[in-house]
Parts: structure tokens; sequence; C-alpha cells
């Protein structure tokens, strides 16, 4: 597949998945989940989606619970794109732990 509709493709389960997680997490206080990546395969049969979660110590818990409901997001996610993708792919969230270790690299420098 083109790497450009593959591109796109990303974008647009990113934007999607986005709004469908801040909707079932505006429900919590003081959490805050967002989608910062999607990486599909090119034949779209799966996808990696991973997620930075505020605060970082209860990351592990919020990627097991939407691991564990990812058939509910898989179809509302399908719900949403239906009319641009034919394929929807199967999914799997991670931590995106860049952040956290963004902040140890600027606590060794400023050791």
């Amino acid at each position: 597949m083109d790497s450009n509709r593959l591109d796109k493709v990303n974008r647009l389960i990113e934007k999607e998945l986005a709004e469908i997680i801040r909707q079932e997490t505006a429900k919590t206080r003081g959490l805050m989940v967002s989608v910062s990546a999607v990486r599909t395969a090119p034949d779209l049969s799966f996808a990696k989606v991973f997620v930075s979660v505020f605060p970082s110590d209860r990351g592990t818990e919020i990627v097991k619970n939407l691991n564990t409901h990812v058939s509910g997001i898989r179809g509302a996610l399908g719900n949403q794109v239906r009319y641009q993708l034919r394929i929807i792919p199967e999914l799997r969230f991670e931590i995106d732990d860049s952040l956290d270790c963004l902040e140890r690299i600027d606590e060794l420098l400023k050791k």
C-alpha cells in the first residue's frame, strides 16, 4: 500500500480513537489519556495504538482496561469511519512512555 495512504489512515484512526477515548475518560476526574501515535500494518489488518496517560502511575491500569474493552472500542471506531475505511484493523493499545523518558533525561542533565 502506498505510504501516503497508510499515513492518512493512521491519522484518521488516531483522530477518531482520541475522540472516543476522550469521551469515555471525561467521566473520571484527574485522568488524562491521549492517543500519541498509531502504527497500522500495510494490509490494514492490525494497528498498534500508543497512548499517553497522565498521571503516568496509572498507565498500566488504563492500558489493561483499554485492551480488555478493545472490541467495543473497535466497534465505535467502525461506526465513525465506516465510509472512509472498508477494513477496521484489530487494535492493540500500548503505553507511550516518551514523556517519562524526557523527564528522566532532564533530571540527569540537571545533575
